[in-house]
């Protein structure tokens, strides 16, 4: 199991800056009714994806996933993710974490699947030139595969990258529009009829199952599986961690410990939250915990109708990168975050740095090698945060391996619910989201939205 030290949010570490016993024993009795209450959901309404680990939801999606995969051609070159958002930023970071850095560089002999690409913005530039090297590789699309991942299939991004697409299968020739896998409703949307109409094969998007939450589902089983991560190991690991998580005492439950901690820091003006991995391939992993948390826990009202305007700001930092970027900013500038460090217990690989005997200064450094400096870099950061009394934590994770990733996203999202309880809010809408949609809607002129065009020129002139 992945380990959990949030001694650097406690009195004993950080003076008054930090934590104490005593007050955990005043939330004691709301966190075991929490987790109480979490233990008696049915999981029938939007927190339907805390079953995707389990039976028979898992079996259903491993098997739909694996049939999808067993009708595919072997020597897919391409993999190209259409979607934003929840919809990409889960491909994206199980693919970083799990398989190499240079994976696209790498021949394909040489990799367990194709090259994926994740489409998760319509900037033209990243668009156009993602395109033409898939047609350098792949002229006629025929070792290409076009996963496009929308509920709806009317979130305007994913719509225009899929016109853009859909037009230049047709004109490859008949056999290249067989190329495209759906993820979408189960039996609605615009999305649905389409694939239904033309025959492409489908994956759910999960009933109950937000974008933000949709990572261990087809959504990103799917692209994990093409490209050789073990999507069981996934599945196991997020099992195992919410056994850990639904433990009724608080003190041994982890996402309790965190949600709380997070909450009481937020609530004494500390609702900055950076989270720093200690290795490249957890930075994507990072945008994905961005989304998460701002997403969920960024609300104006409670469950009361009151305005509370709750939540906290998910920072990304990437160590030992910003120790010389942002480090400076959180020991002296305001003291209003917590600093989360993610470090691995073992690398991939290790990186012998060599002795040299041409700078005098220099030769500390011979016989160590990559690991153990980015070690020393990691618990250098947390001391220097402790001197200034800047709440931090840590979260180690074994190894980059599928069960272990599992417990990690697993571990977010039980504490993005509990977070969410304590605030008092639903952490499955985004109310404040749609506005944008719809003004994007009237902009672009679509029937039926024409008063928000009228309202964003009114507005902004």
């Amino acid at each position: 199991m992945l380990r959990l030290d949030l001694a650097g949010c406690t009195r004993d570490r950080i003076g008054d800056a930090g934590l104490g016993k005593d007050d955990l024993a005043v939330n004691q009795a709301s966190l075991q009714a929490l987790i109480k209450q979490l233990h008696g959901s049915d999981c029938n309404g939007m927190d339907r994806w805390r079953k995707l680990p389990h039976d028979p939801l898992r079996a259903d999606h491993l098997d739909a996933v694996n049939s999808v995969l067993d009708a595919l051609p072997g020597d897919v070159e391409n993999l190209v993710v259409l979607g934003i958002g929840g919809s990409a930023l889960g491909a994206t970071a199980l693919h970083a974490a799990l398989n190499s850095l240079t994976w696209n560089l790498v021949p394909r002999d040489q990799r367990s699947g194709p090259r994926l690409f994740v489409l998760d913005n319509v900037d033209p530039d990243l668009v156009g030139a993602t395109l033409r090297e898939v047609r350098r590789v792949d002229p006629d699309f025929q070792r290409t595969i076009f996963n496009v991942v929308s509920k709806s299939g009317e979130t305007a991004e994913t719509a225009a990258q899929f016109a853009i697409v859909q037009s230049m299968l047709e004109h490859a020739g008949p056999s290249s529009t067989a190329r495209i896998v759906a993820t979408t409703d189960p039996t609605h949307g615009t999305l649905r009829t389409l694939a239904d109409a033309r025959g492409w094969p489908t994956l759910p998007v999960p009933d109950g199952v937000g974008g933000r939450f949709s990572v261990l589902s087809p959504v990103g089983l799917f692209p994990a599986a093409m490209c050789g991560i073990d999507i069981q190991g996934l599945l196991d690991g997020a099992a195992a961690m919410d056994a850990a998580c639904l433990d009724p005492d608080p003190a041994a439950n982890p996402a309790a410990q965190l949600a709380w901690t997070l909450v009481s820091m937020a609530r004494h003006g500390r609702s900055n939250h950076v989270m720093m991995p200690y290795s490249n391939r957890l930075s994507p992993m990072a945008d994905w915990y961005r989304q998460l948390w701002a997403e969920s826990l960024g609300k104006r009202h409670g469950l009361d109708g009151a305005i509370i305007n709750a939540g906290a700001t998910p920072i990304r930092a990437l160590g030992a990168t910003d120790q010389h970027s942002q480090i400076q900013l959180y020991r002296e500038g305001p003291d209003d975050k917590v600093i989360g460090l993610v470090a691995l217990g073992e690398h991939d690989e290790r990186v012998p740095i060599p002795v040299r005997d041409d700078a005098e200064t220099l030769q500390y450094l011979g016989g160590h090698d990559l690991v153990e400096l980015l070690d020393a870099e990691r618990l250098a950061t947390e001391y220097a945060l402790v001197e200034s009394r800047r709440p931090n934590f840590t979260i180690t994770i074994p190894r980059l391996d599928a069960p272990s990733v599992g417990q990690f996203i697993w571990l977010w999202q039980m504490t993005t619910a509990m977070a969410g309880a304590l605030l008092g809010i639903d952490p499955y809408d985004q109310p404040a989201v749609e506005t944008g949609k719809q003004a994007t809607f009237g902009l672009m002129g679509r029937p039926g939205y024409e008063d928000w065009s009228r309202r964003v020129k009114d507005t902004l002139g």
